[in-house]
């Protein structure tokens, strides 16, 4: 049937509107994924921190450069070990979330075994940043399987794989070097002495594990360990060379000594008897002797 004339006055309207209000429909792209392509690079997901060394069981680095993921409730998870962790809102709202829950930083260990992954320092919330642990399963594969948040801003994450089945697959003491090791078996023998105490044997641990790479010192941590040891080294040398003082003056009264008895000596000046220790020698870079000579086996 032919449209009438006020049908077409009807059509020729609309047209008029439609093109008078420049009417367009734009589908928002949705802002979940680090490689969104619509997204500016200023705006995908910026770390704070550059993550830590691969560390830690050497069969689990196999692990490294690879990414895992699970969607649970309205959030998509990627866990990619030794570098980080994300969450992705699942919508097309314009603004959807996505975020960095926690950067690779260090290991959680108990009684000698590797027991979490700590990703810390994420993006901020609130006053702190967010920060995540992870808990290695036994599973017949690679997957995450659960994600909650007991405390605000702190995430646990479960990641299940076959790669930790074994029961001597998270020994911390088989993945130190022969170094390592002899100080941690010295520690247990000056504990089992008595020669330390039980907070002073995990301090040795700490050390330990943070040689090794395992634990991360922190940058205000790092700056007392740092002066203590300078303060240390200050006082070793005030000490010495107050040590040298006394012995200079003791040697040069036995000289006066023989002179005023008429008896002749030859011996060597007490500069090159005993040098006068500075800021760029200590104890441990002379030829020592006796029981100081354990310093060769500490190396």
């Amino acid at each position: 049937m032919a449209m009438g004339g006020p049908g077409l006055l009807l059509l020729w309207l609309l047209l008029v509107i439609v093109s008078a209000g420049k009417m367009k429909i734009v589908e928002e792209p949705n802002t979940y994924g680090l490689n969104n392509p619509f997204l500016s690079q200023v705006n995908r997901l910026q770390p704070k921190i550059r993550p830590a060394a691969v560390s830690g069981p050497a069969h689990l680095h196999r692990l490294a450069g690879k990414c895992f993921s699970m969607t649970e409730s309205a959030y998509k998870y990627e866990f990619c070990p030794f570098h980080n962790i994300t969450q992705h809102e699942q919508t097309f709202r314009w603004n959807a979330y996505s975020g960095i829950l926690g950067i690779w930083q260090e290991w959680e260990i108990e009684n000698n075994t590797f027991v979490g992954m700590w990703m810390k320092e994420g993006d901020s919330c609130g006053t702190r940043n967010r920060q995540t642990k992870v808990l290695l399963k036994c599973g017949p594969s690679h997957k995450l399987v659960q994600v909650s948040e007991p405390n605000t801003c702190i995430y646990y994450l479960s990641f299940e794989t076959p790669l930790v089945c074994h029961p001597h697959s998270l020994l911390v003491y088989p993945n130190l070097k022969k170094e390592l090791q002899n100080r941690w078996d010295q520690a247990e023998q000056s504990l089992y002495d008595g020669l330390i105490t039980q907070q002073g044997y995990r301090k040795l641990l700490q050390a330990i594990f943070r040689d090794a790479g395992y634990l991360k010192i922190s940058g205000e941590k790092q700056d007392q360990q740092e002066l203590e040891e300078q303060n240390h080294s200050q006082e070793t040398l005030g000490r010495c060379n107050e040590e040298r003082n006394k012995l200079s003056t003791e040697v040069q009264r036995l000289k006066d000594l023989l002179t005023r008895n008429n008896i002749s000596f030859t011996m060597p000046t007490v500069s090159e008897e005993i040098p006068r220790l500075t800021g760029n020698q200590t104890p441990r870079n002379q030829q020592l002797r006796g029981d100081l000579g354990l310093w060769d086996d500490a190396l």
